[in-house]
């Protein structure tokens, strides 16, 4: 057996799979699809196990999983689970008044009908001020398709990154997955949940209509557990420091803990089960080359040379600081740094934010007011970069959140800080 099908980062890990925490969360689960008439909202942190979660306990036979990443309107959403169980589109799901138009995807316009040539991505477009109709009637038509074709089955759609749709479009999608909901359509949703936003949880129209179980990042105890099994089921011994440092590493992700355990086989020669028993010493430079190898599966780069130049200045220059590092920074050098260094942690309050930073600093350091308008742009800059929301700050109660255990890696690990 191969230390890649024991230790498995992205994939189901048949061998390494824990969910001993989970069992509340499962009954729950199954106990709310046997009832029906729910949508079952998964909220949790970035790489924490949702998706893995809700494959395990449904089994991937009975799952129509679909992204919400790319999806514009409702349509997007039921044409791609009408692609994955094989629906054949109707010859005229559309009308409309009008004979000048165009179409992408499989179909083309004939006369006053748009003609889905099979299964794909279709929209059209005309000409004339009823393009609007148009585009609401194809949605409400493939709401009534969905139904036809899964009302009253043992399939459910599982909607994966929902968080990704426009608000817009989930609240939309949230009055037709009531509808289908209604007419026995089983829904399962994952997401991310941010500080400002939760269109599922907060829609009038799905008021008493969802079950909502949250996930958090994983403990260490139950991380280690990962390691334990891996590791036995190779072959390899280990110091239980080595583990918890690997576990500290992970900020609670069971996924970037897979990736941390497979370095961790690659770097001492385990590539595979081994008949003689290979031990995983507690030694520096063992981990630092672990967590150097785990760091090219991800590239921030570019985001962190953004946040350290921080928002264009007008007037005077910012004030430049000299760090124990052999370098001078400005506030916002200050701040990438004071994130990256020991202990590895997602959430900053002012009070540890600035302490950091003053350590950093070897004569005298950046005000408060400074630290906290430079946590609010550098929010700003780095959601903007990465097109999602991977950190976020609470200006209210002063607290950085890095919603992303990868970037916190990043952090900690790529050469692109210190640089």
């Amino acid at each position: 057996m191969k230390a890649s099908e024991v230790f498995t980062p992205g994939k189901f890990p048949v061998h390494t799979f824990v969910d001993d925490h989970l069992q509340d969360k499962k009954q729950q689960l199954l106990d709310t699809l046997d009832a029906g008439a729910m949508l079952i909202s998964i909220s949790g942190p970035s790489k924490s196990g949702k998706t893995v979660f809700i494959e395990e306990c449904l089994g991937r036979t009975s799952l129509i999983q679909v992204t919400g990443a790319g999806v514009n309107a409702p349509s997007d959403l039921w044409m791609r689970v009408f692609d994955i169980i094989g629906t054949e589109i109707p010859t005229s799901i559309v009308r409309a008044s009008g004979s000048a138009g165009t179409v992408g995807g499989k179909g083309v316009v004939e006369g006053n009908v748009l003609v889905v040539k099979g299964r794909g991505e279709v929209s059209a477009s005309r000409t004339n001020s009823e393009s609007e109709t148009v585009s609401a009637s194809f949605s409400s038509d493939c709401l009534q398709l969905l139904i036809k074709e899964l009302g009253g089955t043992d399939l459910v759609v599982f909607i994966d990154d929902f968080h990704y749709v426009p608000t817009n479009v989930q609240v939309e999608l949230a009055q037709q997955i009531k509808e289908a909901i209604r007419n026995g359509v089983r829904f399962v949703c994952a997401s991310v949940p941010y500080h400002a936003d939760d269109v599922i949880r907060s829609n009038p129209d799905l008021r008493g209509r969802v079950f909502s179980i949250d996930f958090e990042y994983w403990g260490t105890e139950t991380l280690k557990k990962i390691a334990d099994k891996g590791f036995s089921e190779l072959g390899v011994g280990y110091r239980q420091s080595a583990i918890d440092n690997l576990v500290s590493e992970a900020a609670g992700s069971p996924q970037l803990m897979q990736y941390l355990c497979l370095n961790a086989c690659y770097e001492i020669g385990v590539r595979e089960k081994s008949d003689r028993e290979v031990e995983l010493l507690s030694d520096p430079q063992i981990h630092e080359n672990i967590c150097r190898r785990t760091v090219q599966s991800t590239d921030y780069g570019s985001v962190i040379e953004l946040m350290k130049e921080g928002p264009k200045t007008r007037g005077s220059d910012r004030n430049v600081y000299m760090t124990r590092f052999g370098w001078n920074g400005d506030v916002y050098r200050l701040l990438v740094k004071a994130l990256s260094v020991d202990p590895p942690k997602l959430t900053f309050r002012y009070n540890a934010l600035n302490e950091r930073i003053l350590e950093i600093c070897t004569a005298g350091g950046p005000s408060g007011s400074s630290i906290t308008s430079a946590c609010a742009h550098s929010a700003k800059i780095v959601n903007d970069a990465a097109g999602t929301r991977i950190v976020e700050w609470d200006g209210e109660h002063d607290v950085f959140d890095i919603r992303d255990p990868y970037f916190l890696f990043y952090l900690r690990w790529s050469d692109t800080v210190d640089s």
